[in-house]
């Protein structure tokens, strides 16, 4: 049984990645969500002799557990920090091939006191970097409830949402939330029973999710890193990104064809006047989705799609 806390981590599509990082031998690549290490222990191994892997991870206890399995291999380089900051991080670099494995972590959520879980009882964190920023609790205690509604619709398509918020404000009145059971009573109060026993999923997933993604700044600087990652590509190099929820997963695809189709003329004008020129072609037709055979072995890989782009 694994030790709790302990950082395991099962890659998703690990064959579908290096196919579409095509990776070589004496390549530079970068890990911008290193996990436990999985994907970049075999792009790294793939990319020898000679090949480079800087790995970045905002998550100090990733980088400890990455660097122990990693640190026997060549040309590895450990960065703390956010991928979204990847031009300062890897300023100078130029790469054959980048991967974004995004959301959270196996090990963020096994590690109950991070506080991503709703099926345990422990502090309300839920940051990626528990070193700086808001607490999940600190959050909650100072958004609006309008706005605190707006983002459980628009980060988890919670249809529940404007009775959530409302029963947060008067909750917190009382006194403030501070742990996950916190939260989870919070949203079993808000969605009536009938609903919640006709929920698939645990009732307070969309919550969580949402808040996770206000809590880290996940989704709005996203678009804008795409396009740093692609800026940072030799000609003909490569970015995998791996996603696990529509809302991310519709960022990327629409950033991609932006790099693709970037023309914004009004479609009937005979000529191009806009002069924006593409700068990646999309690959593989679009999305990717991992096999039976992987998802029977890893459930968390069932909601995972992989897009990757080339440089023009």
């Amino acid at each position: 049984m694994m030790q709790q806390g302990a950082f395991a981590h099962i890659p998703v599509m690990p064959v579908e990645v290096l196919e579409a990082l095509q990776v070589k031998p004496g390549g530079t690549y970068a890990d911008g969500t290193l996990g436990g290490g999985g994907h970049a222990a075999l792009i790294l191994r793939a990319a020898q002799p000679g090949g480079t892997l800087y790995g970045i991870d905002r998550d100090p206890a990733a980088l400890h557990a990455a660097g122990e399995r990693l640190a026997g291999e060549p040309g590895f380089h450990p960065i703390h920090g956010n991928f979204h900051d990847v031009k300062e991080l890897l300023a100078g670099i130029t790469l054959d091939g980048g991967l974004l494995d995004l959301g959270v972590s196996s090990h963020q959520l096994d590690t109950p006191e991070r506080g991503f879980s709703y099926h345990e009882e422990a502090p309300l964190d839920m940051r990626m970097d528990p070193t700086q920023g808001m607490t999940a609790a600190q959050w909650l205690a100072q958004v609006e409830e309008r706005a605190f509604a707006q983002t459980l619709y628009d980060y988890a398509d919670e249809r529940w949402a404007a009775r959530i918020a409302k029963l947060l404000i008067e909750t917190r009145a009382q006194a403030p939330l501070a742990t996950t059971g916190d939260l989870v009573r919070l949203v079993d109060r808000a969605i009536p029973k009938a609903v919640r026993q006709r929920d698939q999923g645990h009732p307070a997933r969309r919550t969580f999710q949402a808040v996770r993604i206000a809590v880290n700044d996940e989704l709005a600087p996203l678009r804008q890193a795409l396009t740093d990652w692609v800026s940072l590509l030799k000609p003909g190099g490569r970015l995998c990104v791996i996603t696990f929820h529509s809302i991310e997963d519709r960022i990327v695809k629409r950033a991609f064809q932006a790099m693709q189709h970037p023309c914004v003329c009004p479609p009937k004008a005979p000529v191009c006047t806009c002069g924006k020129q593409p700068i990646a072609r999309v690959l593989s037709g679009g999305a990717v989705k991992p096999g039976r055979a992987e998802t029977d072995g890893n459930t968390r890989a069932r909601s995972a799609i992989l897009r990757a782009v080339e440089k023009l």
